[in-house]
């Protein structure tokens, strides 16, 4: 007998879903950062065993869109309800429970297993964790409730067998040796992203796209490069810096990171262009992947 599925991880933004899901699945696919709306597309990880195949899922935290960016962030935080197996529902210690009731009226009519996973408990006690037990247990009363520290690895070796449990009887969607369903320059991007989150202060990270124009890979390294699309002249400049040293320390530290991903040597060169309002363009946003098909 073989199970396979898709476990989605939704919830709201900086509770913890893209450290969850690299705990869950073992890879480092989803970039994690302390800072909110870190994620924008809906990244699968594939956990493959000889009779299970988990497909999980992470999504944009749910939020209210101010622009078509974070509508099409929506959209793929939506549609991980529409086709999940088992729904993981993140929340932490310190939010509350009541936040985006509209999302979570929606996560209450589904008709699936539900586990909702208080995250960070590490950061709190247990009195506390006991309170928001029984409140959210009046808030979603089909849902298994489940305490975890992501950070931490406490709880996840649980929540997999239970995971496991749920899976429905079904053949591998995916290839055995499959681990993702995204392509290499996707991770480019990815990573390149995350050292600009934490290089840059303030709306500047929140105002660039990464996009990879060149990939060309040799049997012991790659040459990859890319554009950084800003918003404004002024963001170029800052993300370039004085003489062009914001832009060399964060191509380095991208370079090393790389290095770690693929295994080979990187020859990064990186390129910063002004995309005026790329934000809410439809057109460039489908050209930067963010249609949720």
């Amino acid at each position: 007998m073989h199970k396979a599925g898709f476990v989605n991880i939704v919830g709201n933004p900086n509770v913890g879903k893209s450290t969850l899901m690299n705990r869950l699945v073992g890879e480092r696919i989803s970039i994690a950062t302390f800072k909110a709306q870190t994620t924008r597309h809906r990244i699968m990880g594939i956990v493959n065993t000889e009779d299970t195949q988990i497909v999980f899922s992470d999504t944009p935290g749910v939020l209210k869109p101010n622009y078509k960016l974070q509508e099409s962030m929506l959209a793929f935080s939506e549609s991980a309800l529409a086709d999940a197996d088992v729904l993981l529902y993140v929340t932490d210690v310190v939010e509350k429970p009541e936040k985006n009731k509209e999302f979570l009226d929606k996560v209450q009519k589904l008709d699936i297993p539900i586990l909702l996973l208080i995250n960070k408990i590490d950061e709190s006690s247990q009195t506390v964790v006991a309170q928001l037990v029984e409140r959210w247990h009046e808030l979603l009363p089909k849902a298994e409730i489940l305490p975890i520290s992501a950070k931490n690895k406490f709880g996840i070796d649980p929540l997999l067998r239970r995971i496991k449990e749920l899976l429905p009887e079904s053949p591998p969607f995916f290839d055995k040796d499959q681990w993702t369903d995204k392509p290499a320059r996707f991770f480019v991007s990815e990573i390149i992203r995350e050292k600009i989150l934490l290089y840059y202060d303030k709306e500047i990270p929140y105002s660039v796209e990464v996009k990879v124009e060149e990939f060309k890979e040799k049997d012991n390294s790659i040459h990859i490069r890319v554009i950084i699309f800003v918003e404004r002249e002024s963001q170029k400049g800052i993300i370039i810096g004085h003489q062009g040293v914001a832009l060399k320390k964060v191509s380095t530290e991208s370079r090393r990171a790389l290095e770690r991903f693929f295994g080979k040597s990187i020859y990064l060169e990186t390129f910063v262009k002004v995309d005026k309002d790329w934000r809410s363009s439809a057109r460039e946003l489908d050209s930067f992947g963010y249609n949720p098909k």
